[in-house]
């Protein structure tokens, strides 16, 4: 085991990948001279030269274009943003071609890719460079939609993702680049689909993902003390949804608590919570609860965002009312 942090396990996944198959590179914007804007490719260039990591200009239509076109005759690209947000400049290359290219052609194409980079807030930053876009990517049939919580996780899934022949969304967060952990030695996957309770209990069900995760095991620790007990789930990957554990585990506290950092209208709770009503709303004791961002765009303002964002009390306080305890 070595400690190493999550800017380290992705380049590590990476490179693990690309010293087995050649037909696996990376481009983006800074990937290569400057070791990545977040410094996850530090040393690729070095180690495998500029035909497989590769520099682009400022244009994400024309790289994302390239990449999957790359995919359709062969190569397994992996695109990196600088964040998801700059992906919808390209973003018909994803939807209309990546995504679909498989069933269009009737399995004559299939399109190995995996589209990178980090997601949702991170700081004062500004609306335009805040967004979780998720839940967009994951209404897309075709897509399949990972957001890891910690560097153990990211390692296995990105390499996983990187095999897989299907195009994959990879979210990150620039505010968990540094989060360190403990990563064996040894080559290791996870499999892409399936979520893990990070928390064993028995009174409620939190289920959430990516960096807002810290928030809810923060949460469970807190109520321990109060006597509750919560069962936490980290989705791991928000397409394919991992239903069968978030209803067994449903099934065994009758209560369910939902965080994201997302908009309400449309979003990954919305779903779960349709799948768990529909599924096993005999077991339900309580309504279900969510905690999402307002539905607004981040705010720049300091305090605004602070306000904007979901705070630990809010989880504590939407679990006491699943749990019809008085805060």
């Amino acid at each position: 085991m070595a400690e190493k942090t999550f800017r380290e396990v992705i380049c590590d996944a990476m490179s693990e990948e690309m010293r087995k198959d050649d037909t696996v590179y990376l481009m983006g914007e800074e990937v290569a001279e400057y070791n990545g804007a977040y410094k996850a490719s530090k040393g690729m260039l070095d180690e495998f030269g500029e035909k497989r990591v590769i520099d682009t200009p400022i244009a994400e239509l024309g790289f994302t274009g390239i990449a999957v076109g790359s995919a359709m005759n062969g190569c397994r690209p992996i695109v990196e943003y600088m964040t998801f947000n700059f992906c919808i400049v390209g973003i018909d290359q994803i939807i209309n071609n990546a995504a679909k290219i498989r069933q269009m052609t009737g399995g004559q194409w299939n399109c190995p890719i995996v589209f990178r980079g980090p997601t949702a807030s991170a700081g004062q930053l500004g609306a335009t460079h805040s967004q979780a876009l998720e839940s967009w990517f994951a209404n897309i049939p075709g897509l399949k939609v990972i957001v890891p919580s910690n560097p153990y996780d990211a390692k296995g899934l990105l390499k996983s993702a990187i095999q897989d022949n299907d195009p994959v969304i990879f979210m990150e967060s620039e505010q968990m680049y540094g989060d360190k952990m403990e990563i064996p030695e040894e080559e290791y996957y996870i499999p892409i689909g399936k979520a893990e309770i990070k928390r064993e209990g028995t009174d409620v069900t939190l289920v959430s993902f990516g960096k807002i995760m810290k928030l809810a095991l923060k949460a469970a620790e807190d109520l321990e003390k109060e006597g509750i007990s919560v069962e936490v789930i980290d989705l791991r990957t928000v397409r394919p949804l991992d239903f069968d554990m978030i209803l067994e585990s449903v099934k065994k506290t009758n209560r369910l608590v939902i965080l994201e950092e997302a908009w309400p209208f449309g979003s990954v709770s919305s779903e779960i919570t349709y799948m768990v009503q529909q599924k096993a709303f005999d077991y339900l004791d309580a309504p279900i609860k969510r905690i999402t961002t307002p539905d607004a765009p981040a705010p720049y303002s300091a305090p605004l965002f602070e306000e904007w964002f979901p705070k630990l009390e809010n989880v504590k306080e939407e679990i006491k009312k699943a749990m019809y305890v008085k805060s």
